[in-house]
Order: C-alpha cells, then structure tokens, then sequence
C-alpha cells in the first residue's frame, strides 16, 4: 500500500465525486480511478458503491477512512519532524558543565538565549568534572562540555574552543593576616593549611596548583578535602586552613570569608567549550553559533 494511493482514497471520499477529486489532485479521472480499484484489489474490500449518478462509500471504505487520514497525517508529521531535526529545531541536546561554571558570566546566558531560540529542543544539563565531561565527550555520551583547563588530558577526539580565562583566588578568613592584602602570592601559602578538592575529584585544578606550587618549590599542606566548591568556602568559614578556587566562585558570600587575587601570571584557570571532533550535528553547530554571536555582542 502506498500513501499516494491513500491520498487518492481520502480525495474521492471527501469529494464523492471522481472528476473533482481527479481535478483535485491534478490527475486524469481514467488513472484515478485505476488507482483505486487496486488499492480495492490489494485490500480485498470495496471502498466505494459507484452509480452513474453518485459515488458512496461502502461500510468498510467508511471505516477505512479515518484510519486512512490518520496514516497521512502521521506520514507528514515525520516527515516535519526528521526536517526540522535535520534542521536543529527539534531533539535532545546533552550539555556538562563544571560546578564552577554557572557563576560565570557566559553558561547562564547561553544557556538563556539558546532555550529562547530553540524551544523545542530538551536541554540535558548534567553537572560533572572536567575528566568525566572529556571522557563521556570521546564515548559519544555527552554532546557537548564546558570545562576547565590546564593541568587535564584531552582525548584525540575531542575539540576545545576557549571561553574565558579567569583568575585563581585565595579563599581566606577574613581574620587572617592575608585578608588585609589586595593580593597574595602562592609562595606566600608555603606553611598555610590547605583546603582542597580531592586529586581523584578530575577537576584539574588539584593537579594545576601542584605544578604551579612545585615550580615554587613546595607542596601545599592539604588537612581537609571536599568535592564542592560551596564546602571548601565553608570549611574555610570554620578556620580550617585556606583554599584557592576559580574566580567566579567569589560571588558565593559566606559570612567570614573573604577573596583575594593571586599574582602568580600561571594562577589562572581556562574555561573552554569541548565537543567531539568534527561533530556535524546540527544541534551542536546551532550552539557553537550562538557562542560566537554572544563573543561578538556580549550580554550586557
């Protein structure tokens, strides 16, 4: 059974009438009505009581029919559908982020603009470290990421693209001597306790103020560790030693707790776009491209 011989089906029985269906459709009558008597020959049923005068539907073309319009129906919503999601109107997009991201001043925004320009689209927002977020990138489980550079492997298959690139801060008591500085370098935390997040947490900062750290020539002395950023900055409240996180997390206001600036030129962490290498989904590409037009107008 083809849809064709299904829309010839539904024009006769709208119209009972077999010249203005034919007109209708923009066929002859004779073609017409050979169509219908074999998709009559391939159901096994008559559809229609032909006279000279009238054309009626039989009993099983009427219970035919509204089967027939549904079929039609369905047949043309898929193909709406597998257009616009050949298009990027339509579909599932998965999108990982680092805990630190949402402070910035790029995720919430892209996020906004592009659930107001696509609508239809369902954003999978999944909160995971940079490692995870570059390892599900390479299995094909994770569209796209927005993680946090140095220090961390990247996979062959995966592409990076920088956001931004914001300071490292000293998380730090506000009764402390440092507190009273505009700015503090790392080699001034050589004896300072340090908390930190765990090495295993594939955040990439851990292993990023080792290096920087070890290039001064020391180690920092870690007595507490958490995977959130939000407890670090409360474990410093309770006078647990200092930490240092990226600087968007310097929005969250805990009482006791004060930022400073590091001037260490390395004290910097990168945050960046991954996506698989050469992905040409059209629902990644649309994202990229509302990326580059918030880089060429930034949100106010």
């Amino acid at each position: 059974m083809e849809l064709r011989h299904l829309r010839y089906f539904v024009a006769v029985a709208e119209e009972l009438n077999f010249t203005r269906a034919a007109e209708k459709l923009h066929i002859g009558q004779p073609p017409l009505s050979q169509q219908i008597q074999a998709l009559e020959a391939e159901l096994g049923a008559t559809l229609f009581e032909r006279t000279r005068r009238r054309v009626e539907l039989t009993h099983a073309g009427a219970r035919f029919l509204p089967r027939a319009r549904a079929i039609l129906a369905d047949a043309a919503s898929a193909a709406e559908d597998a257009r616009r999601a050949a298009q990027g109107e339509v579909g599932e997009l998965s999108v990982g982020f680092t805990s630190s991201l949402p402070f910035s001043s790029i995720l919430p925004h892209l996020i906004y603009r592009y659930r107001l320009r696509y609508p239809e689209v369902t954003l999978t927002l999944r909160e995971m470290s940079t490692e995870r977020q570059l390892a599900a990138i390479a299995a094909g489980e994770l569209d796209i990421g927005m993680v946090r550079l140095p220090d961390v492997e990247v996979p062959p298959e995966v592409a990076l693209r920088q956001l931004l690139v914001d300071p490292l801060v000293l998380v730090v008591r506000h009764d402390h001597p440092l507190a009273a500085r505009d700015h503090v370098s790392l080699a001034e935390l050589r004896d300072e306790p340090f908390v930190m997040y765990p090495a295993a947490a594939g955040t990439g900062l851990y292993r990023h103020l080792m290096h920087l750290c070890d290039d001064l020539g020391f180690r920092p002395r870690v007595v507490q560790e958490a995977r959130e950023g939000s407890t670090l900055i409360g474990l410093v409240a309770a006078g647990f030693g200092v930490s240092i996180l990226p600087g968007p997390l310097s929005c969250i206001q805990v009482e006791g707790v004060c930022y400073r600036p590091l001037s260490d030129p390395g004290a910097v962490s990168i945050a960046s776009l991954a996506t698989r290498a050469n992905n040409a989904s059209p629902l990644v590409t649309h994202f990229i491209d509302l990326l580059g037009e918030m880089e060429a107008a930034p949100p106010v």
